[in-house]
């Protein structure tokens, strides 16, 4: 069946899934599948036996799987984040549907869970064909501005290359970029790619990358949590669910 979606939005059952009366038991859930992970349990069973403990659904157990990571990882991921300022002078790589997307799930209403590692992660996903929605435009004019404002000074945004419609994103994102040039007074250089693994590009990239993809991070040299600054500064009242064990305001 073609997707028809016309915006990224929620899943219909995500506000009973997500409501506040569950979020203690999913930031328990994520704590104990870290726990596992960190001891090397395999990903499937850990997230198994975590899920039927705590009687969670398909998309809930998602929602922990994504959330969590081993305290290696997380260790290794503290240490090689850069702060926003830091960013600018730099280039940038950019994990182009992974950040895309979440800001994509923001403007719509969708969920953002905020991760162990403090990244912000949709629920939203691609399955071979990107679907350009209403948020589509929105999002990319958002980012383009941001990180103009943060006068980083190049960016190489990768897409992946076996997904269906991604050349069609790709002069999509350049013609927003050009619509953009005049409305900023630090210039960005942009160098849009589309690659076979875009994971395999930035776990070498010379440069800080801008993903949360939890492959890429534990390969990097050096990352940067643009989506969370983005949705912080830029979208204020996006629904946030944070399944850190000790949540900030």
């Amino acid at each position: 069946m073609p997707d028809k979606r016309r915006h990224r939005g929620k899943h219909p059952d995500d506000d009973r899934l997500f409501a506040e009366s569950y979020h203690e038991t999913l930031r328990t859930a994520v704590a104990e599948y870290s726990w596992l992970l960190s001891r090397r349990y395999a990903v499937a069973s850990a997230l198994k036996v975590v899920g039927d403990r705590h009687s969670l659904t398909a998309r809930q157990r998602m929602a922990v799987r994504r959330s969590a990571c081993s305290d290696s990882s997380l260790e290794k991921r503290a240490a090689t984040m850069i702060a926003l300022n830091e960013a600018a002078g730099r280039s940038l790589g950019i994990d182009g549907y992974n950040l895309l997307i979440t800001i994509e799930s923001a403007l719509s209403d969708g969920l953002i869970l905020i991760g162990r590692d403090g990244c912000y992660r949709d629920l939203a996903s691609v399955h071979g064909t990107y679907r350009k929605v209403g948020e589509t435009v929105p999002a990319v004019e958002m980012i383009v501005d941001y990180l103009a404002v943060l006068n980083v000074t190049h960016i190489d945004w990768y897409l992946d290359q076996p997904v269906s419609n991604s050349g069609r994103l790709k002069v999509l994102i350049a013609e927003v970029i050009e619509s953009r040039t005049d409305r900023t007074t630090h210039r960005t250089t942009w160098n849009i790619e589309l690659v076979h693994s875009p994971d395999g590009v930035l776990a070498d990239y010379p440069n800080p990358v801008v993903s949360s993809d939890s492959v890429v991070l534990d390969e990097c040299g050096t990352w940067v949590n643009i989506a969370a600054g983005l949705v912080d500064t830029r979208l204020p009242d996006a629904w946030k669910v944070d399944l850190r064990s000790n949540p900030t305001a």
